[in-house]
């Protein structure tokens, strides 16, 4: 008897991250997969590097060959075929150049994360690798999602948020001509505010208040996955998006007590 059988179930739904490891598991791929088995999307991945950190920081990072990643995302769509991918950290242009021709080709819906800032304030990508991320990688979104920092480093101009938001938003969507949430979350206000835009002005508001004494590391990534995973079971952005940012209050509401921080519960 053979040890293959056919299945008569349901096709599962099916997203692929390409992104960092992180060995907290507070980010990257890891928390990737958690939330994109949350939403009952089996998780696939690609690794663009390893990072030995826990939330109090990173201590070393190594990063993959460009050929290396392509070669894991080639493997995963030959046999899963993913509805729908997000990029997280990519670390240098020729990965960013990598992913960017992978994604062309395979015309797969992508949730462009543009990891370029940390929380710290540092910088995570070279001025070449974001001007790659610029012009090869966004234009090829189906929606991109970045903090206010980024959205600074994209738009050329210091972006606010606040009440500033949605304006902001749409001059991101018609500058890159594809859909933009820019989220709020490091603006100083109480009542935080994302916004979608799309290159034609339209734009729809998430709002929330911001929730005390929990460690937000992970979050961006919690969000850019949880719209993967949405998109991948068959929802249209809006919707996606809706859902996705409904999914990471409640974990940041309900969270998990880790090594005496706070984390966001998947």
């Amino acid at each position: 008897m053979s040890s293959h059988f056919s299945s008569q179930a349901q096709p599962a739904a099916v997203a692929l991250s390409i992104a960092g490891s992180d060995s907290g598991a507070g980010a990257g791929i890891q928390v990737d997969l958690l939330t994109f088995a949350a939403h009952g999307v089996y998780g696939t991945t690609a690794i663009t590097c390893l990072t030995a950190q826990n939330p109090k920081g990173v201590s070393a990072v190594h990063a993959a060959p460009a050929s290396m990643v392509v070669e894991q995302c080639q493997q995963v769509v030959s046999h899963y075929m993913p509805r729908a991918l997000k990029t997280g950290m990519l670390f240098n242009v020729e990965i960013v150049e990598a992913v960017a021709d992978f994604i062309s080709k395979n015309k797969i819906l992508a949730v462009i994360d543009p990891v370029m800032v940390a929380t710290s304030g540092a910088t995570l990508l070279s001025n070449e690798a974001i001007t790659a991320l610029k012009a090869k990688l966004i234009p090829l979104a189906t929606v991109v999602t970045p903090n206010l920092d980024e959205a600074s480093i994209l738009l050329g101009r210091i972006v606010k948020g606040g009440d500033q938001c949605e304006s902001e938003a749409v001059a991101l969507a018609q500058l890159y001509r594809v859909p933009f949430l820019l989220k709020g979350g490091h603006s100083q206000e109480k009542i935080l505010v994302d916004t979608l835009a799309w290159p034609d002005g339209r734009t729809a508001k998430f709002t929330a208040t911001r929730v005390e004494k929990i460690d937000t590391h992970g979050s961006g990534c919690t969000l850019s996955a949880a719209i993967t995973a949405r998109l991948a079971l068959g929802e249209d952005l809006l919707t996606a998006v809706k859902n996705a940012h409904a999914y990471l209050q409640k974990g940041m509401r309900d969270p998990l007590n880790l090594g005496g921080y706070n984390q966001i519960r998947h």
